[in-house]
């Protein structure tokens, strides 16, 4: 059975290495005590399943600017193991159908037990990351009651049954927005001023490549622009995996 613990650790592997310097590898590794100066944030969840989340770092990653230079490392850890939690929030509901949010968020000094060891990996540096997992089932969630059984027909055949999780069917409705974007370029604000109409500005993008299907700040799809009934369209030619969609809608679960 999927834990928060196993959906946090998958979503953790993808989320540092896009948000980190780098793309250090997150790794199962043994226990082994902190270095000095250890930090760590903890997580209280609430809903279908509950309790503290917590994880703790070497004090020596500080030191390492992971999150880009000039950057508060300590805070920015802290926004980045937020944003970890809430994404692991909605990978428990896309793969069980439990849902549950991050309601509260601190910094700690120590936990006294381990659930599970990590190794984050940035070339010859290693970083020993310690994972305390209190989340369990909410005690007021009560198991389905068993239908009654009722007798077959024999002339009828069995219907299809969806496969969808209960919890993932409840947002099939939801409506986003959704865009295309074709390149981007980073200018100085003195260009930007200067623009004027007939001006021309060079994405870093060639006219051959995939356009990129937004929702959210998430690429969902990419593929090439066509015309239909005289409106721009997108030929889908590749899309993330259903996990990586669901990220897009993190805020809403």
């Amino acid at each position: 059975m999927m834990t928060y613990l196993d959906c946090w650790a998958q979503v953790a592997r993808d989320l540092f290495a896009q948000a980190l310097a780098g793309e250090p590898a997150l790794t199962d590794a043994l226990p082994k005590p902190l270095e000095a100066g250890s930090f760590g944030f903890a997580a209280t969840i609430q809903g279908d399943e509950e309790g503290r989340f917590a994880v703790e770092f070497d004090g020596s990653i500080l030191e390492a600017p992971l999150l880009g230079d000039g950057v508060d490392q300590k805070a920015g850890w802290g926004e980045l193991l937020r944003e970890t939690c809430d994404a692991a929030s909605g990978e428990l509901l896309a793969r069980t159908g439990k849902k549950c949010r991050v309601t509260g968020f601190e910094q700690i000094s120590g936990e006294a037990q381990i659930s599970r060891a990590f190794q984050l990996k940035s070339g010859e540096r290693i970083w020993t990351v310690l994972v305390h997992d209190e989340v369990r089932a909410s005690r007021s969630e009560k198991p389905a009651a068993e239908p009654k059984p009722t007798p077959a027909r024999a002339a009828e055949p069995a219907a299809p049954t969806a496969r969808l999780t209960p919890g993932l069917e409840l947002l099939l409705d939801v409506e986003l927005e959704a865009s295309l974007r074709f390149g981007c370029r980073e200018m100085p604000l003195g260009e930007i001023l200067d623009l004027g109409p007939g001006d021309v500005v060079e994405l870093d993008r060639h006219v051959s490549d995939p356009v990129d299907l937004i929702v959210g700040d998430k690429i969902v799809a990419r593929g090439e622009v066509v015309l239909v009934n005289g409106n721009f369209g997108l030929r889908v030619s590749e899309v993330a995996a259903p996990r990586k969609r669901l990220e897009s809608i993190r805020c809403l679960f």
